[in-house]
């Protein structure tokens, strides 16, 4: 299986959780081959909002919510 990273992020209701407001606004930033190229993705949307406290960006793990039992996914 590919290692697939999803960057996404929107609207929080507390910058310390993930409870997002609105999921019709959620911003796909997109899905990506490796972790680095995620993390870059991630930290250029972050960088836009930086001074939005209620606005958050996260990388999850595609490959590993798919096949969770894969050792070293």
């Amino acid at each position: 299986m590919s290692l697939m990273h999803l960057v996404f992020g929107g609207r929080v209701k507390d910058p310390r959780g993930l409870d997002f407001v609105d999921l019709k606004n959620i911003d796909i930033v997109g899905i990506f081959p490796d972790y680095k190229s995620a993390e870059t993705a991630w930290r250029s949307a972050a960088q836009r909002t930086v001074d939005d406290a209620e606005m958050k960006y996260v990388v999850v793990h595609l490959h590993r919510l798919l096949e969770p039992e894969l050792p070293g996914a």
